[in-house]
């Protein structure tokens, strides 16, 4: 097994942060590739990453930072070489570093509407709020001339990162959607030789002209070379006066509990990278008011897949009228027909047509209307057959539409809206998306299978797991919707069932560490990225049911799992991105979240241990790291 490295154990100069593809590079950290390489470029290249175990109490400072002990194999024939991997981060929230417009900044650090730093009255020094909750990033390359390095061995190329929000205050008062999440540019010099990744600055995205952010979670990079962020959990517009994280997160944004309007949030940021290291926002407001997760834009760059991260959730669709283009389409979601109850269960997939919209016309019914204008919800059954009931949230609802307003309610009550239109509204946590585009296969996480999945109130019945699972969809065209009408795209999933290896396993009892969930299979699936070079569908932890998350590699064509990271116990791995090819390098970006966010019974049993060394790791729990996965050594096989 290769030596364990962390991001604690730094080489800075001798850190290859990626992997080369044939025949794009040809060096390997100083080392030359394959001799046969060369007279073998017809040759299948393969890619394997191999399993590190989980850590243990037997180390407890693995269980307590970012731990990689795993390798990647590169084969071609009979030769092939294996590298041991590691890690590197750009910062830990909370650090200041350059700023791309003169000085420093707060790495994470949180912005009002004018762009005022965000301060924690709770703190002795009143210091600005940060964020131990780093999550989406997409790694981006501009192209040659279009951002130079400052210097002559270095390319620049850029990361778009966002925060999630911040756990709790000094206090130890808890924060979680409260403040408006920021979103940020980092400018990073790439060694031409070697690949490593060097942070340069630092820039804050300007989010005042699209009224802030609310709670973004996972993101994706557009085939255009944007960053696709999210808004989820929107606040129900329905019950927004009583709602006191909405006030709170108004009052930290605006200075004024009542001038956030609901229907702002939940919608689809788009980040663009200029090439000075700031960037520019707009928000979609054309692609559903739900509880955007990462989405997946397909290779056409008009459809695309989108997961919803709550209970009673739906499978939804988007089809640009325009490549490149999100300002105006068509929104659609997800009829399940369940063809298995068993597990996981699996499923036909038909479209349900919800409208057609461009991003102008809902922005502007967002200004105008409240809920009461577009819908009339009841908790209880109002014996009145002018409503629907639908399940909403967990929860029985029923509800009226108001006369004419179904634009309206398609795109901003876009939950209560699909239910009544009769749209599988069942699904629980589905998180990431990603696409396979050589087997026309796109990939959906399902953190959790529970509730609304399992207990029979709609036409999903599956049997779990609870640690959930990753369902895989079969694209293809030629489909009509719920209107008849052709669906204009060859990237319409019609299927979704779920891999054997890809399923997680719920113990019976809890093991010696705690889990309660195997810990060598995936348990609560959220972020997904899949990589065509590799081969690979990379898989992030979002659990409650594991002591640590994980990062796992999926090969499709083995069916083989594999543990290749471990983050500090409590810690959600976010931020995942696949990159194949930036100027010649892979790369595996990944964060996490939260460190040390101790659940009972979960953590029971390792707290006492790992709480003092969490704590010591990331700035007493408040701090969280933004990176990715390096490569450390290489050794080299021959069959």
């Amino acid at each position: 097994m290769s030596e364990p490295v962390s991001h604690s154990r730094r080489r800075a100069l001798q850190l290859l942060s990626g992997v080369p593809m044939l025949p794009l590079a040809s060096s390997l950290a100083g080392l030359p590739l394959l001799a046969e390489a060369r007279p073998m470029m017809g040759a299948a290249v393969r890619y394997q990453f191999n399993a590190m175990p989980a850590p243990s109490l037997a180390n407890p400072s693995q269980m307590a930072e970012t731990y990689v002990a795993s390798t990647l194999t590169k084969s071609i024939g009979r030769h092939s070489e294996t590298y041991a991997l590691g890690y590197e981060t750009f910062f830990l929230t909370g650090d200041t570093v350059p700023s791309a417009e003169g000085g420093s900044i707060l790495a994470g650090g949180y912005f009002d509407i004018n762009n005022a730093p965000i301060a924690d009255t709770t703190s002795p020094d009143q210091r600005q709020f940060f964020s131990d909750c780093p999550d989406g990033m997409s790694l981006i390359a501009l192209g040659h001339g279009r951002a130079r390095s400052r210097r002559r061995d270095c390319e620049r190329v850029f990361a778009v990162v966002q925060f999630e929000y911040v756990t709790r205050n000094v206090a130890g008062d808890s924060m979680y959607g409260m403040l408006p999440s920021p979103i940020a540019v980092l400018a990073l010099d790439q060694d031409k030789r070697t690949g490593k990744l060097t942070l340069e600055s630092y820039s804050n995205v300007d989010t005042s002209g699209v009224h802030g952010l609310w709670i973004t979670c996972g993101a994706s990079r557009s085939p255009w070379n944007t960053h696709l962020s999210s808004e989820e959990y929107e606040p129900d517009a329905v019950t927004i006066a009583g709602n006191a994280q909405f006030k709170a997160f108004s009052q930290n944004l605006y200075g004024n509990p009542d001038a956030a309007n609901p229907y702002h949030y939940g919608h689809l940021p788009e980040v663009t990278v200029n090439p000075n290291g700031t960037g520019s926002i707009k928000k979609h407001y054309c692609m559903g008011r739900i509880s955007h997760e990462l989405v997946q834009v397909m290779p056409d760059e008009r459809t695309v897949l989108m997961g919803d991260d709550t209970t009673n959730g739906g499978l939804f669709m988007f089809v640009a009228d325009r490549k490149r283009d999100l300002s105006a389409g068509t929104l659609y979601v997800g009829k399940w027909t369940q063809t298995s109850g068993v597990g996981a269960g699996a499923g036909d997939i038909s479209w349900v047509k919800l409208g057609h919209a461009t991003s102008d016309e809902i922005k502007a019914l967002a200004d105008t209307l409240t809920a009461a204008d577009i819908v009339d919800v009841k908790t209880s059954n109002p014996n009145d057959a002018s409503y629907t009931k639908i399940a909403y949230n967990g929860k029985a609802q029923w509800v009226k539409f108001m006369p004419g307003m179904e634009k309206a309610a398609a795109f901003l009550e876009t939950h209560r809206y699909a239910a009544y239109k009769g749209a599988s509204m069942a699904f629980t946590k589905m998180e990431g998306t990603t696409v396979n585009a050589a087997d026309k296969r796109a990939y959906s996480a399902m953190s959790y299978i529970y509730k609304s999945m399992v207990d029979g109130s709609t036409d999903i019945k599956v049997q779990g797991p609870v640690a959930g699972a990753v369902y895989e969809h079969v694209l293809t065209g030629g489909q009509k919707d719920s209107d008849g009408d052709r669906i204009h795209s060859e990237w319409v999933s019609v299927s979704m069932s779920a891999p054997a290896a890809l399923v997680g396993e719920d113990l019976a009892v809890r093991d010696a560490l705690g889990n309660s969930a195997n810990a060598d299979k995936i348990a609560n699936p959220d972020n997904l990225k899949y990589s065509e070079a590799m081969r690979t569908l990379f898989i992030g932890e979002d659990s409650g049911n594991h002591v640590n998350n994980f990062l796992w590699a999926y090969n499709v064509d083995t069916k083989e799992l594999s543990r290749i990271l471990s983050c500090p116990a409590g810690a959600e791995s976010t931020g995942l991105h696949a990159v194949d090819d930036v100027n010649g390098f892979s790369y595996i970006m990944s964060n996490f979240q939260h460190p040390g966010d101790w659940e009972s019974p979960l953590h029971d049993k390792v707290k006492p241990i790992l709480d003092p060394l969490v704590k010591a790791n990331y700035n007493g729990r408040f701090s969280a790291a933004v990176g990715y996965l390096t490569i450390e050594g290489c050794t080299r096989h021959d069959d």
